[in-house]
């Protein structure tokens, strides 16, 4: 007998959709495995797999121990729906963080992304390509800084001054460092516990990071 083989992730559009339709199907689906995209128009359903959200989740990991190991403070959005209905764009992120405008959000359980600043930093694992534009919806809604992993490639994009996304080489949400020299800790040796590899993420940042930023600022 076959072994049934199952799609690492599935995507469906539905076309011709409007605000209220959208919001019917983000707010009145319970508990769910599926991510909703909005652009306006179309309105993309994705159905994730473990591989998506074990990646999504390290790489969020990732981000928390080295704020926390640089005496960063941030706020956690995990998938939260960022949307505005001015806009007509919803998406939700595979993870997101507030750092710069932490302060002003910081205790806060009902963001409202009309009248309060967008995450400053969006993390997206691209495991499938998105039948829509996300990025385009993240300029939509004034993301600043998007990370996007393909399993291979650790690429920063920056939302530029005419509403389009640059490539760059540094964070600017955390200057200090090379995005690029994060994609080996992306790449974990699969005999060792997360434990022991964020361990040595870690003492990485310490060594390599947290010294030489220390000794670069006057």
């Amino acid at each position: 007998m076959g072994t049934l083989q199952i799609p690492v992730e599935q995507r469906f559009v539905m076309t011709n959709v409007d605000w209220d339709t959208y919001l019917t199907f983000s707010d009145k689906i319970g508990d769910r495995n599926i991510r909703f995209n909005y652009n306006g128009v179309d309105l993309e359903l994705v159905t994730l797999s473990h591989e998506h959200e074990k990646t999504k989740k390290w790489l969020a990991r990732l981000v928390e121990a080295l704020t926390e190991e640089m005496d960063i403070d941030i706020l956690c959005g995990g998938s939260m729906t960022c949307r505005r209905e001015d806009l007509e764009r919803g998406f939700e992120p595979d993870e997101c963080f507030w750092i710069a405008h932490e302060a002003q959000v910081r205790g806060r359980d009902d963001i409202d992304l009309t009248r309060d600043p967008p995450p400053d930093l969006v993390l997206e694992v691209e495991i499938s390509r998105s039948f829509l534009d996300r990025l385009n919806i993240c300029a939509r809604l004034g993301v600043p800084e998007v990370w996007r992993w393909d399993g291979q490639t650790l690429r920063v994009v920056v939302l530029g001054s005419d509403g389009e996304y640059v490539a760059s080489e540094r964070s600017p949400a955390l200057p200090f460092l090379r995005v690029a020299d994060l994609v080996p800790f992306l790449r974990p040796d699969p005999t060792q516990s997360e434990t022991k590899l964020l361990r040595t993420f870690r003492v990485w940042v310490r060594g390599q990071i947290a010294r030489g930023w220390a000794d670069a600022t006057p």
